[in-house]
Formats: C-alpha cells, sequence, structure tokens
C-alpha cells in the first residue's frame, strides 16, 4: 500500500538531507525487479518482501537493511530478529558519503536474499 509521494516525503528537507535520502532512492531504483513504495513516514523497496526501508530524522539516513544474516561490517547501529530467518541492521548515516559501497552491497543482497521471499 503506497500513501504517499516523494514530494510530500521529501517536503521540508534541506538539500543535504534530500541527497542523501535521493541516493538512496536511485540506488533501489536501479536494483532489478524492485518495486517502490512511499508511505508518509519512508520509503520502502520490495521485490516479493520488504528487504530496505530509509528515512530522514535530525539530519541522519535512517536505514533499514534486512538479511538473511547478522552483521558486524558496517557495524549496524542495532540488529534484531524480525523473522526466524531475518535479521533487520538499522544505520544512522550522518554524510552522504557514509551512504557507500559496503552499505550498497548489503542492499544487494537483502534484494537478492531476503526481497525474493525466504520460503
Amino acid at each position: 500500500m503506497v500513501d504517499g509521494t516523494w514530494s510530500e516525503l521529501t517536503r521540508g528537507l534541506d538539500d543535504d538531507d534530500l541527497a542523501k535520502l535521493s541516493a538512496f532512492r536511485e540506488f533501489c531504483r536501479s536494483l532489478d525487479g524492485v518495486e517502490e513504495r512511499i508511505h508518509s513516514a519512508d520509503v520502502t523497496y520490495a521485490r516479493r518482501r520488504s528487504f530496505t526501508s530509509a528515512y530522514i530524522k535530525s539530519h541522519y539516513l535512517e536505514l533499514g537493511i534486512e538479511l538473511l544474516r547478522e552483521v558486524d561490517d558496517p557495524k549496524p547501529r542495532t540488529a534484531f530478529a524480525t523473522t526466524k530467518k531475518i535479521t533487520m541492521h538499522r544505520y544512522s548515516l550522518r554524510e552522504l558519503e557514509q551512504f557507500d559501497d559496503r552499505i550498497r552491497a548489503l542492499i544487494h543482497e537483502a534484494c537478492e536474499t531476503v526481497g525474493g521471499g525466504t520460503r
């Protein structure tokens, strides 16, 4: 269910915050077979199942990345099980440069594994 638009989600963001959220969006939209779901509070990407989401809070890009394993590099702010198989990893990125190849690789992995469904 989509209950928002990109312009509504990004309304009021400064240029730096918009750049961080846009970098996330552009990367996720470049992945094969991905559906974008924009809500009033965040943007989520899914294939058969959602695998990553993001929003801006206090000038941080707040990312959620769901994986079939626990990751400690890059170290998440927090990680917790969402199902028996899936662990949600939360990252708070202050600078655009922190949205780097390591984070992109985790999102790609999440797309290929969790995004395809886990049954």
